[in-house]
């Protein structure tokens, strides 16, 4: 095989790269919805859909840099997902930013009585949350974020 036709073949991704960077994608437009109702929450709404009183109240008494952290986890893991798409060498600051993001979520989560409140799916939940973003940032990593 030619060089120059060995190079076009390494100018493309592998298909499992441009699958994990369009999941990637899916699973922060997930995170986004998520995200926004967060922000319009209320205790009244929150109970209605079938949390106590106190969960709801937990939840809706998250401190500023706690809903900060999340916006920037999932905002930062969108725009990140779709860099790592582009394979962009912009992506891994970005995902980096949205890993320690949720990294002090999941702290926050742990120190201001939400794993107690929500219980063992909360920590699952974030724990998989984390794990995700952590897969992104090491594929930002690879050789075939590179292009």
């Amino acid at each position: 095989m030619s060089s120059t036709v060995q190079s076009q073949y390494s100018l493309r991704a592998p298909a499992w790269f441009l699958a994990a960077g369009v999941g990637g994608i899916a699973w922060n437009i997930y995170g986004v919805v998520q995200f926004a109702r967060a922000i319009v929450a209320t205790e009244e709404t929150l109970v209605a859909s079938g949390l106590t009183a106190h969960q709801a109240a937990v939840l809706i008494g998250y401190p500023g840099w706690m809903t900060l952290a999340f916006a920037l986890g999932v905002f930062g893991g969108l725009a990140g997902s779709v860099l790592l798409l582009f394979r962009l060498s912009v992506a891994r600051p970005v995902l980096a930013v949205s890993l320690a993001a949720y990294i002090a979520l999941w702290l926050g989560d742990a120190f201001h009585g939400v794993f107690a409140a929500m219980g063992l799916p909360q920590v699952i939940i974030l724990t998989f949350v984390v794990a995700v973003a952590s897969v992104l940032f090491a594929l930002s990593r690879h050789p075939a974020a590179r292009a």
